[in-house]
């Protein structure tokens, strides 16, 4: 028995560029004469990725980033374009919405032919039928059409279809997103189940939650192409960090004008290192924050510094003003300022550090630098910030 299951090689799926009929006919009259130069477009480049017996690999990105394309290319549904795609084992794949399911059919008669194309026999698809029926829990609906089922219902009773066939791979798309949150409940206590006996998963899903629940890698897909891979805490919190940015509101000030008598940020260490790349922290860690800001009239400026989500959610702010804190004439005539986080208790995630030079009056801002911290870490906790708690019986 291999314990490679699933392998993908430089794989590529891409699509004739159409816009009306007589695009498709022509690309097809292209095809079959062999005639090359068809405009197409990529949905899938270059996949390289290997799955072993018993991982469980969550696949995220955004919508149109691939991420449909390739599982069902690794079920077989479509045909790569190019590269090589090899799978090992059992596979059963809940995809689309319905798929395998003849909507004039009855529940009951749906499970046998669903039941029969997972490679299920016909003693076991009688043996196990009540079964289904119970997981499924969708009364009498069982033996009326598909076509009468919400969305809800069709995926109870595909879910509970793979539930009895238990594979070696198990392949889902937003399976989890569909339901009502006692079945979704249902569904993850069988994964989990699933996933103990040395089941394999491949989980596409926008859920950070169940991902980080149910994976241990993540995989995130973006225009195609593979842009992580890794640990499903780091991968799902860059993709998370990713999104914040992307949809932050708030405008970043350029650096203002300084006149002769104003205050300029010279230099912004953080834990010693200047310069503009993000600094990695793990959870709890201090954070040492060094500024020199030049004063025009040589008076004893203020500093202020701000904690911020990527997304521009503010999360914590104090100043040397608010402080009573005090600042240190520097050689070249600045003035220094330190300032230390002893334990920072935020969660995982990208934050941003804003240090603002304010007139020896905290009032006036003058300058603005801002720097990127990453916390990394594995916590399935939810907010910005952890609050210290315990637990009593």
């Amino acid at each position: 028995m291999t314990d490679l299951l699933v392998r993908l090689q430089g794989v590529s799926k891409r699509y004739p560029l159409v816009h009306r009929n007589a695009d498709r006919v022509r690309a097809m009259l292209r095809v079959l004469t062999g005639r090359t130069g068809i405009a197409d477009v990529a949905v899938l480049q270059d996949i390289n990725l290997s799955v072993r017996r018993g991982e469980s690999l969550g696949i995220i990105g955004e919508n149109g980033a691939g991420k449909s394309t390739l599982l069902k290319v690794i079920t077989g549904v479509l045909n790569a374009t190019d590269g090589t795609v090899e799978v090992t084992g059992s596979v059963a794949a809940l995809l689309e919405l319905g798929a395998g399911f003849h909507p004039e059919y009855t529940g009951r008669e749906n499970i046998a032919t669903a039941a029969a194309l997972m490679g299920m026999s016909e003693a076991d698809i009688r043996a196990r039928t009540e079964a289904i029926i119970e997981y499924a829990d969708i009364g009498r609906y069982i033996d009326e059409p598909i076509k009468h089922y919400s969305t809800g219902m069709v995926v109870r009773l595909g879910f509970a279809v793979v539930a009895a066939r238990r594979p070696d791979i198990l392949i889902t798309d937003e399976v989890l997103a569909v339901g009502d949150e006692s079945f979704q409940k249902k569904c993850v206590r069988w994964i989990e189940d699933y996933l103990n006996d040395g089941g394999t998963l491949l989980l596409v899903s926008h859920s950070m939650y169940h991902v980080q629940k149910l994976c241990r890698h993540a995989l995130w897909m973006q225009a195609g192409k593979i842009r992580a891979y890794g640990d499903v805490y780091e991968v799902t919190q860059d993709y998370l960090a990713y999104h914040e940015r992307k949809t932050a509101k708030e405008s970043e000030a350029g650096p203002k004008e300084v006149n002769a008598d104003g205050y300029r940020i010279e230099s912004v260490r953080l834990n010693g290192k200047d310069g503009l790349t993000p600094l990695l922290l793990p959870r709890e860690r201090e954070l040492r924050i060094e500024v020199d800001i030049h004063s025009g009239d040589e008076r004893v400026p203020h500093l202020a510094i701000g904690v911020t989500r990527a997304d521009g959610t503010a999360v914590y702010g104090t100043s040397s003003e608010i402080d009573g804190a005090g600042a240190t004439r520097t050689e070249g005539g600045d003035y220094r300022y330190r300032f230390i986080f002893h334990a920072l208790h935020l969660l995982p995630g990208q934050y941003t550090i804003k240090l603002h030079a304010l007139d020896p009056e905290g009032m006036r801002m003058f300058d603005t630098e801002v720097r990127e911290i990453v916390i990394r870490g594995e916590t399935r906790e939810l907010g910005m910030i952890r609050l210290p708690h315990n637990w009593e019986s």
